[in-house]
């Protein structure tokens, strides 16, 4: 098959979408098929775009058998309503013009954030005649919205309407989890057009604390004989990250303690000069990772955070979820109750969830967790086993070709 992906996200950025557009791409191109991407240069998380991509207005790579076009977009210094909408507006317009350019495909794949692109796939698809599939990674609107960074009006309901013509125009729709598919049936769309394409796990995780137990990372950073929690990667609005600091600071006298958040992120500057105002000499800030580095961390990690807003509930499934658990972190999940974060450590035995925003409530979990090393070590085996049974590769990546192969044939 002849494959046109768009996506703002790829190689070589490493977090989110990014991560599972590329697997996406290089698994289709390992089995034959001619896949191209329209992307951006990379940029995420840190949201600045590498020296060697900068100031270019288009560029062309081939990695993997992927063959990978990127163009010109405005990567805003501060992220606001307004810089965002010109960010993903300047990637809608370029990417567009870049793949008009490209050979006729079979099938479109359209991944969303941004929301643009299901029109952008739908107007392509019109003029080919070829079908696509719109891939929700993340239910942009709804989150918007929930998360107060905007208010319905003129504006979010023009960005309802583009959602709704992205859904009604695809052949498919495929999203991450069973949460957010019933979010777009309630949306008034056909559930038999909506599939779900769960997330893929890197197979190199499951046996990470078998190999390392992360004792390189721990004397390289000071960490020896510390209690080690962690919360690794974007760190933005939905992520709700200020419950880490309320709890650090009720443990300040905890010595043993130690708070990392490794990454990067729209709220990282402004997390940091909270935790400098507040004197919190166990909370300490880690740039992103090389791979190498990051996997020791998660082998040094005896506790790891996920955190979201209270308002977050089944528009967004984080991928660190699956990171996290395929390594076989024990984790404290401070979110909505009924969420799919939730759903996951509370079924896979993992960890325990508690009260999003509740400072308190993390810190009383950090104290029970830390009281036996036989029950994390129970739920780094049962954290793992329930990663290779729901995301594991063999299962997820065959299942999307098979779908992207039955969208051709109709």
């Amino acid at each position: 098959m002849r494959i046109l992906v768009l996506s703002i996200n790829y190689w070589p950025d490493e977090t989110g979408i990014a991560a599972f557009n590329t697997w996406r791409c290089e698994y289709l191109a390992s089995r034959g098929h001619q896949v191209t991407i329209c992307t951006g240069p990379p940029y995420y998380p840190e949201w600045r775009v590498p020296a060697q991509y900068r100031g270019k207005l288009i560029q062309r790579e081939v990695r993997n058998g992927v063959t990978i076009l990127r163009s010109w977009m405005f990567v805003p210094q501060t992220l606001n309503t307004r810089s965002r909408i010109l960010h993903e507006a300047s990637f809608l317009a370029s990417s567009f013009v870049r793949a008009l350019a490209t050979e006729k495909p079979e099938i479109i794949f359209a991944v969303s954030p941004p929301l643009g692109l299901g029109l952008a796939a739908s107007t392509l698809g019109r003029i080919w005649g070829v079908p696509y599939i719109f891939d929700v990674e993340d239910l942009q609107p709804d989150a918007a919205v929930e998360l107060g960074m905007m208010t319905r009006g003129a504006i979010t309901d023009f960005l309802y309407k583009v959602e709704w013509k992205a859904y009604v125009g695809a052949t498919l729709i495929s999203t991450l989890t069973e949460g957010m598919r019933q979010r777009i049936v309630e949306k008034g769309i056909d559930p038999s057009k909506i599939v779900l394409f769960p997330p893929r796990t890197d197979a190199s995780l499951y046996a990470l604390r078998d190999r390392t137990d992360g004792s390189a990372f721990r004397e390289k950073h000071g960490l020896q004989g510390k209690l080690v929690v962690s919360h690794s990667g974007n760190m933005g609005v939905k992520q709700g990250l200020e419950v880490i600091l309320h709890a650090a600071e009720k443990s300040r006298e905890r010595v043993d303690i130690q708070y990392l958040f490794i990454g990067d992120g729209a709220m990282r500057v402004q997390l940091e000069a909270e935790a400098h105002a507040r004197k919190l000499p166990n909370v300490r800030f880690l740039p992103v990772l090389p791979k190498y580095e990051f996997h020791e961390m998660l082998a040094a990690t005896d506790i790891a955070l996920i955190t979201q807003q209270r308002v977050v509930s089944n528009v967004v499934f984080p991928s660190k979820t699956v990171t996290l658990l395929s390594a076989g972190c024990p984790v404290i999940a401070s979110v909505n109750s009924g969420s799919e974060v939730a759903r996951a450590v509370l079924r896979s035995g993992a960890g325990m969830v508690v009260e999003a925003e509740n400072a308190d409530a993390v810190w009383n979990a950090i104290l029970e967790l830390s009281k036996s090393g036989e029950s994390l070590a129970r739920m780094s085996r049962q954290a793992r086993q329930f990663a290779l049974d729901s995301w594991d590769e063999r299962r997820t990546l065959p299942l999307m070709e098979q779908q992207i192969a039955e969208c051709v044939k109709r």
